[in-house]
């Protein structure tokens, strides 16, 4: 614990299913948290009031679903990164399926962008795909040769990459063009990403062990965290406009300011846990998938 102590409270949600194996988070129109289950291939809602889980199985329980975003028709999206498609799901459970023009295009995240449309990171083929509320999907190129996107995020006129292979952030228009930047050091493994409230992006760095600032033009400034191979990999910005995320390998979720100084580190309850998406909930709680023993974990303040 560091300065500007918080109290604060870490709950675990256990997830029906063996081996759930959850992943991406994130809030429906309803309210509720909807997550992807990697390991039996289903999508699981969450209900913040009272802790409910809910599960719905995929037609193909060897899909691997890993991204999961509302859309802007009262549905949720998702990506099945081994069937290679995108998948929708209603609030009361409905799924329809749609296939992806390129084969083997290995879908990752997915988020909504400022046009209304879904995008999605197609991270086995170095490409990007649009896909309206209908279904129509249009794939999109312009990455550097040997490039893999994922973790798509959006602001009021872009969607945004990282691309955890080439150590790129990329930014992308809405009729598909790209422009690359590259991270400060090679090899740092960028991956999610989230726009900030001070008008720049704010991702996590996995191999670099760092938390990096990227203004809108691309320049960027690491912020290195003292805990030795961390593996930062989810972030979100919450209570206070601040820098909350997870640190996959030693079991902690950390905290910063938007200077880049860091506030706070908290062990999890349970050993091992694998903690890695984050999401914030109106009310102020932060949720967050601990991938490893199959349990959504919850963090409550204690004012």
């Amino acid at each position: 614990m560091l300065r500007n102590e918080l109290r604060l409270e870490i709950i675990e949600h256990r997830i029906p299913t063996p081996d759930s194996r959850p992943y991406i988070i994130a809030e429906g129109p309803d309210g509720c948290l909807w997550f992807c289950e990697s390991g039996p291939g289903q999508i699981g809602r969450l209900s913040p009031d009272n802790g409910s889980i809910v599960e719905y199985r995929l037609p193909d329980p060897a899909g691997c679903p890993i991204g999961i975003a509302a859309g802007s028709d009262g549905a949720m999206w998702f990506t099945q990164s081994i069937s290679h498609k995108v998948g929708r799901i209603t609030m009361d459970g409905a799924i329809s399926e749609f296939d992806l023009p390129t084969a083997q295009a290995g879908p990752n995240g997915i988020v909504r962008g400022p046009d209304g449309n879904l995008w999605l990171a197609e991270h086995a083929i170095g490409k990007v795909a649009r896909i309206t509320p209908q279904g129509q999907v249009t794939e999109f190129g312009g990455f550097a040769h040997g490039g893999r996107p994922l973790a798509p995020t959006a602001t009021a006129t872009h969607v945004w990459v990282s691309d955890s292979v080439a150590s790129r952030v990329a930014r992308i228009e809405m009729d598909g063009r790209v422009t690359e930047f590259a991270t400060p050091r090679p090899d740092s493994g960028p991956r999610a990403i989230v726009p900030g409230p001070d008008g720049n992006l704010w991702l996590v760095l996995a191999e670099g062990n760092a938390i990096a600032r990227v203004s809108p033009n691309g320049e960027m400034q690491e912020f290195p965290l003292p805990t030795p191979h961390a593996s930062p990999r989810g972030i979100v910005v919450a209570r206070g406009n601040e820098i909350w995320f997870t640190e996959n390998l030693v079991n902690r979720i950390g905290r910063m300011s938007l200077d880049g100084e860091l506030l706070g580190e908290y062990e999890l309850p349970t050993p091992g846990s694998g903690p890695r998406a984050m999401v914030a909930v109106q009310d102020g709680r932060l949720f967050f998938s601990l991938h490893d023993i199959g349990r959504i974990g919850e963090i409550r303040f204690r004012d």
